[in-house]
């Protein structure tokens, strides 16, 4: 594992506020981890949500493939996050010698087999898995799928359990015939730390067969697909903690012996609610790896789901509902690697602010990790038109980051309905380290753009959830998020990229087609 990851850890500086606090009754200590496709992150925090300086840590995993992208080994990733909570460990102040509680942050639609020995019998299936496309247009034919979509807020699609579910059953009989249980990786993970396992609504939400009403499995969907309900995971209880950690990791972790851990959340969620998304009066834009659109409200899922956009939840009293762009940071980086830009960032950054909208000539299909919203096609892939001699790799970098803005503006429409007028919240990596992107997005958009002072939004998202689940927090509304900056849009600017999006849909018309259900 060594060889693939690459850690970093944050120097620990005792600010005045944790000296003051230590001196006294000892604080209330909440361990949070974010588990992304690219890395984990482990970060301490105080009672009311507050991170404490310098108390975390991350490791990354290199990724150079799509291959990469779409399976991972559990085991190896177990051990990733252990490796991480080793880091943060190592670096954290002595005095801190118990974490009462336990909050993760797991990226969804993930899939893995579990055979009768409690081992894994598949490799992870992420998010980004294409091999299922066939099996997402056998759905197509057999199902409503708009009746399946308003049911459990999901398209057919490789990203989801069911065509990866039949994409097994096919190609993989032998994996799938030892199976006994099919879990989400933040599902195993807890497995591998307590000995047992149960599922929250919100990484149940994320699956494409969980009814988003009823908050129960789809059973007549599950046994249509010939599955077997019981080799599904228990959906956890809304008081449901995990406690007593394994021989192994309780001798690992000494100071997370008598923590309590909660089931744990999507991504988006934990990530909607740390940069302070709660109300229809946000809208909370993503760029890490992949990309994502979404609004957090209190209440019911939307009796007329567009067909550009999916619906999940945080728990069982708060709905999602946005879009996702499989290709963000992670064609950034790409482009940035294959076509040798350097690793001069802030030379590139000025570059790229240095040139006008739309000025290259290109049109880009940002589809190198295939498409979800807004079409949904499993078998798109991504397209560069347009290239001449006079072309250079930043003009190239800069079309794909208009691109994804553009998609992006379809996934804002379609939302608009939800939540009309809403303040756009930025944050992600790949936003906080381009203020260029940011900048062409609000001109895209001709909405202004908040950039979120936070960085890590998803793990502290996830802590404020089990804070108040514990009762330790009155409400995740409750806590502030520091703004850095407002991008305030150029009209001028926006009207020149209407161009650019009119000629992007006229392409993607022409290779892939519109969206498959309306």
């Amino acid at each position: 594992m060594s060889s693939v990851l690459d850690e970093v850890f944050e120097r620990f500086e005792p600010s005045p506020e944790f000296i003051s606090v230590m001196a006294g009754q000892e604080p209330t200590i909440v361990l949070g981890l974010d588990i992304g496709t690219s890395g984990v992150r482990a970060a301490l925090f105080y009672e009311r949500g507050d991170e404490i300086d310098g108390a975390s840590a991350r490791t990354n995993r290199h990724i150079s493939t799509a291959a990469d992208l779409e399976e991972i080994d559990a085991d190896e990733l177990v051990e990733q996050v252990a490796r991480t909570i080793d880091a943060l460990f190592l670096r954290s102040p002595q005095s801190i010698t118990r974490v009462e509680l336990v909050a993760i942050s797991c990226f969804w639609h993930s899939l893995v087999g579990i055979g009768s020995n409690g081992r894994p019998t598949t490799p992870v299936l992420g998010w980004a898995h294409t091999q299922a496309a066939k099996a997402a247009e056998q759905l197509r034919r057999r199902f409503d799928e708009p009746e399946i979509h308003l049911r459990t807020g999901c398209r057919f699609h490789p990203s989801y359990w069911p065509a990866k579910l039949l994409w097994l059953q096919e190609q993989n009989t032998d994996a799938y015939k030892t199976t006994v249980r099919w879990l989400s990786f933040a599902d195993y993970l807890v497995l591998r730390l307590f000995g047992e396992t149960a599922t929250s609504i919100s990484m149940a939400s994320g699956t494409g067969f969980l009814n988003q009403r009823s908050c129960q499995w789809d059973s007549e969907f599950i046994e249509t697909l010939n599955l077997s309900i019981d080799s599904f995971p228990g959906l956890a209880a809304p008081t449901k903690t995990f406690a007593g950690l394994s021989y192994e990791y309780a001798l690992r972790w000494p100071q997370l012996n008598r923590a309590y851990l909660l089931p744990a959340i999507g991504d988006g969620a934990a990530n909607s609610i740390g940069a302070g998304c709660c109300t229809r009066k946000q809208m909370a834009l993503m760029i890490g790896t992949s990309g994502a659109m979404r609004v957090l409200y209190e209440g019911e899922p939307p009796d007329d789901l567009r067909s550009e956009l999916w619906c999940y939840r945080a728990d069982r009293n708060r709905v999602l509902v946005g879009g996702a762009l499989s290709d963000g940071g992670g064609l950034y980086g790409w482009i940035r690697e294959s076509f040798a830009l350097g690793d001069d960032a802030q030379a590139i950054e000025r570059a790229l602010g240095e040139m006008e909208p739309d000025s290259h000539g290109l049109t880009v299909l940002p589809f190198w990790a295939g498409e979800r919203s807004t079409g949904w096609s499993p078998s798109a892939r991504g397209a560069i038109l347009g290239l001449t001699l006079d072309h250079r790799p930043i003009h190239i970098l800069r079309a794909a980051m208009e691109a994804v803005a553009y998609r992006f503006a379809l996934v804002a429409n379609a939302l608009n309905q939800t939540a009309p007028n809403a303040s756009i919240i930025a944050s992600g990596n790949a936003l906080c380290s381009s203020p260029a992107w940011v900048e062409i997005i609000a001109d895209v958009l001709g909405r202004p753009v908040l950039l979120s002072a936070l960085r890590e939004a998803s793990t502290r998202g996830a802590v404020l959830l089990a804070l108040e689940a514990t009762d330790n927090i009155e409400s995740i509304q409750d806590s502030e998020v520091p703004v850095e900056k407002t991008f305030e849009p150029d009209m001028s600017r926006h009207a020149r990229y209407q161009e650019g999006i009119e000629r992007q849909a006229k392409v993607y018309d022409s290779l892939i087609g519109g969206p498959a259900i309306m």
